[in-house]
């Protein structure tokens, strides 16, 4: 199937699109909004419902390509934010695995640098992110938790709203051919 140039589908020219970062950009960037999901909440409680870990998670795994590079950058990105929170070991581990390597995967096929494709999978990641949660609390941990619906919807259109302006940020950090 052939698309003009403003086509959602990626065609052959799939090795063109895999985006390049510095080193620096993959070590510091989830490392920042690692910190900012454990510390900026205890200070501005109304920021507690960003899940900026997620969100970058979801844009390497998008941008590199690579379900391996997504599985990579969810597991350690899950595993560091499990280090710092009050969860179980692994929790947001598996969950942001899963999410890397579906990202990535939607990645391969669509062109994501559209910012409605953009706007569109943060959301549906971000409820993704926290069904998975919600199953694995109760199937793993055995514990009881509520999945409010209706709450998850809205904070996932205020994240995919945050995604977008996070996106474009890390697009300047990409590197240039």
């Amino acid at each position: 199937m052939s698309y003009s140039d403003d086509h959602l589908l990626l065609g052959s020219q799939r090795e063109s699109r895999v985006s390049r970062f510095r080193t620096w950009v993959f070590l510091v960037v989830p490392l920042l909004a690692i910190l900012f999901q454990v510390y900026i909440p205890l200070f501005f409680k109304f920021l507690g419902f960003l899940d900026l870990p997620l969100l970058v998670t979801v844009y390497f795994a998008l941008m590199r390509r690579s379900q391996l590079a997504g599985i990579a950058v969810g597991a350690i990105v899950g595993l560091a934010q499990d280090s710092l929170s009050k969860n179980p070991l692994g929790m947001f581990g598996i969950i942001k695995t899963l999410v890397g390597y579906f990202a990535a995967s939607v990645g391969l096929r669509f062109d994501v640098d559209h910012p409605v494709v953009r706007l569109i999978l943060a959301y549906f990641f971000y409820v993704f992110h926290q069904f998975f949660f919600w199953v694995l609390t109760r199937a793993l941990l055995a514990q009881p938790m509520q999945f409010d619906a209706q709450r998850t919807l809205f904070l996932g259109l205020l994240n995919a709203m945050v995604a977008l302006a996070l996106f474009r940020f890390l697009d300047n950090l990409r590197d240039r051919p």
